[in-house]
């Protein structure tokens, strides 16, 4: 694998491809994309050119220097690659640099046990996002 990974600001293309693939397609979410995205900063993970993996990062509007990481997709044949991993120390490097202290995000609970591996706490009850169970967490850097 040859990984390179941009940062940018906005829904790009190669975004729009990996979380439609991901959220709508495999998934059935409907609603993916919102006014988030205009604001956010994209990561976009790609091995030799080809779009793989990719999360957003933005500043919480409620709490000074915490951050959100958000819509952290990998592409199905590029699982179990790490992939996600890097998706999330990537987006923490960013927000780090920015001045964040904190990082809070929404997870699926099916992959709750995947974000703990990388340190985050669970905070709060279960909700539904859609059709599926979320929960709250959080990661002090």
């Amino acid at each position: 694998m040859n990984l390179k990974r941009d940062f940018y600001k906005g829904l790009t293309n190669d975004v729009r491809y990996i979380r439609e693939k991901v959220f709508v397609e495999e998934q059935g979410f409907q609603n993916e994309f919102d006014e988030i995205d205009d604001k956010a900063t994209h990561l976009i993970i790609t091995d030799n050119g080809k779009a793989v993996a990719t999360g957003r990062l933005f500043i919480s509007n409620t709490k000074e220097n915490v951050y959100t990481i958000g819509r952290v997709a990998v592409l199905l044949e590029y699982r179990n690659l790490n992939l996600g991993n890097k998706v999330l120390e990537f987006l923490e490097e960013k927000a780090k640099e920015e001045g964040s202290h904190k990082i809070e995000l929404s997870a699926q609970c099916e992959v709750q046990r995947f974000y703990e591996k990388n340190g985050y706490i669970a905070k709060g009850d279960i909700y539904y996002d859609e059709f599926c169970p979320h929960i709250q967490m959080e990661k002090i850097l």
